[in-house]
């Protein structure tokens, strides 16, 4: 309901995996909470300023979501194991690896850190890798370029039209087969980029994989 009252049409392309899920998808707008937590139902780990943003950090905060501190030295401890314990109920969790926005073109480097929690995970759990995908208006969509937060939604929702997003649900695999985080950082990343040079434009660049 939130996604359509701010205009977002979404459609899901692919198959959500029904059972116990940890979500690794790209991050370009605010809007991704908002699609991707309406089509999943999932509990997201999204670093902690998003919890004081209006609207947005409330409905994050009803789905349980983990707000995380990115820049509290010595808290990587504790955060993994509020994410265990959110792992530990039968909710997807949803975490975007790439720290931040970025201009939707390409995949900023994936940080594997949180992804500690699955080796081993608290109970058996796929990972699926999903697509955040705005097609050919991922370019106005996105939020990058230290845009005060207001000014990005000021502009989102003055935008004519619609704003049509396909989440991409991609292949999903055993974490238990990749015994390294960032082995799993990596594989979820190979297969998010390769769905992106399948539907960007021709003339977007990729970055290399880390």
């Amino acid at each position: 309901m939130a996604a359509r009252a701010v205009g977002a049409r979404v459609r899901v392309d692919g198959h959500p995996f029904h059972g116990d899920s940890f979500i690794i998808a790209n991050h370009v707008s605010w809007v991704d909470i908002l699609a991707l937590g309406g089509a999943t139902g999932a509990a997201f780990v999204a670093h902690d300023g998003i919890a004081g943003w209006p609207v947005i950090g409330w409905l994050a905060a009803q789905n349980n979501t983990l707000f995380v501190a990115r820049n509290r030295r010595g808290a990587l401890g504790g955060q993994i194991e509020a994410l265990r314990a959110a792992l530990a109920g039968h909710q997807p969790v949803a975490l975007f690896p790439e720290g931040t926005t970025s201009d939707g073109q390409a995949l900023l480097p994936f940080k594997p850190s949180l992804l500690a929690v699955l080796l081993p995970p608290p109970r058996a759990v796929m990972i699926q890798p999903v697509h955040i995908d705005y097609g050919a208006a991922t370019d106005e969509i996105a939020w990058h370029s230290d845009e005060p937060a207001g000014s990005n939604a000021k502009r989102l929702l003055e935008r004519p039209g619609r704003i049509e997003v396909t989440l991409r649900f991609l292949e999903p695999f055993d974490p238990a087969l990749y015994p390294d985080r960032k082995q799993l950082a990596a594989v979820a990343r190979e297969r998010i980029a390769t769905s992106m040079a399948m539907h960007l434009p021709p003339f977007a660049p990729l970055s290399p994989p880390v």
